[in-house]
């Protein structure tokens, strides 16, 4: 039997550019914080700023079971 694990990506915006795209957590935490102090130092502004980020989750199956090449 087979495991399902839940992977994750994160994607950060500033207005509707995408910056960063398919981040792991560590370096999405990472770039999230930078983008906000760089912002904070540059405008003065900490709340009010342009960006966004998107989290993209999947279910993976795990070892142990084939996978079919899904055709999209």
């Amino acid at each position: 039997m087979s495991e399902k694990v839940e992977a994750k990506v994160y994607h950060i915006y500033a207005k509707d550019r995408c910056l960063y795209h398919n981040l792991e957590r560590e370096d999405f935490e990472e770039k999230w914080e930078m983008l906000h102090n760089m912002v904070e130092l540059m405008t003065g502004y900490k709340d009010d700023i342009d960006l966004q980020f998107e989290e993209i989750s999947d279910n993976i199956v795990s070892k142990g079971e084939d996978l079919l090449d899904p055709s999209y």
